[in-house]
């Protein structure tokens, strides 16, 4: 448990809810420390197969606390010096939400009620999103004057439609729960967020049932596709599935899965 979010394990699910209802969960400077921190733990330890997103209270995320802005020096930009210390610092923010990306393992965010600004940057950082009907998701840098710098920008243009995209980053406008399902950023609507979290935890635990090599290198292979060619992701792909393929845990899974067709399939030998 931190200041900002709790975290439980349980069968092989870790879920990070974030806990600051009252401030509707916006996140405060140690959350760029210790949301990372515990990313990255649950990665490496192999021991998680899914991790969930939610929120405590009507809203998944204000954004960004504006203590993060109290340190007034950390924002001065009148001399060089100091405008690299800005981009440092803008960078290492960046890659507190990066981990959901590159974490082995898929993330699903589950939203209710208002997704602004570093909440949409994390979002749209997440392998998979299911909203309820009262969500909305709006890049809210712009309306208090700066650039959304963390993300958002960059990963919605593979997730919604150019003019879509450019409408919320220029105007600050509201992108409805609705409306996400419609142009594909989230998987589906609910009518409440006890619906909504039964839903996400049936996927999650289908997720967890899967081999988690296989389920963490189509996760690799999906990422890398979005900045690649078709021909090398194709390459990546190849080389990516020699190294992880096991005969064994293939005739495993297909008996597991009854597939009754395939009933003859043996383990085999590779062998040079």
């Amino acid at each position: 448990m931190t200041s900002c979010f709790d975290l439980t394990v349980e069968d092989k699910i870790a879920r990070i809810t974030f806990n600051r209802a009252e401030k509707r969960n916006s996140m405060l400077p140690e959350f760029w420390s210790d949301f990372p921190k515990a990313i990255k733990q649950l990665s490496d330890l192999g021991e998680v197969r899914c991790i969930v997103l939610d929120a405590q209270g009507t809203h998944f995320s204000a954004g960004m606390d504006l203590s993060v802005f109290a340190a007034a020096d950390k924002f001065v930009t009148n001399s060089s010096t100091n405008r690299e210390h800005l981009r440092n610092l803008i960078l290492s923010l960046q890659d507190a939400l990066s981990v959901l990306e590159k974490c082995r393992i898929p993330v699903i965010a589950a939203v209710q009620g208002g997704c602004l600004g570093a909440g949409l940057d994390l979002a749209s950082a997440c392998d998979i999103r299911f909203a309820t009907e009262d969500a909305y998701f709006c890049i809210q840098e712009i309306n208090i004057g700066i650039m959304a710098d963390l993300g958002t920008l960059q990963r919605l243009p593979h997730k919604l439609p150019d003019g879509i995209v450019r409408e919320l980053a220029f105007t600050g406008g509201k992108l409805t729960a609705t409306r996400a399902h419609n142009v594909g950023f989230v998987n589906d609507v609910f009518a409440s967020v006890e619906k909504m979290n039964e839903h996400v935890l049936a996927v999650a635990r289908a997720i967890a049932s899967k081999p988690p090599l296989v389920v963490s290198s189509s996760k690799e292979c999906i990422n890398y596709s979005l900045d690649n060619r078709v021909a090398d992701s194709l390459m990546y792909a190849a080389n990516v599935q020699s190294f992880i393929f096991d005969a064994e845990e293939v005739a495993a899974q297909i008996r597991k899965n009854g597939k009754s067709e395939h009933s003859s399939l043996k383990p085999v030998s590779l062998t040079l």
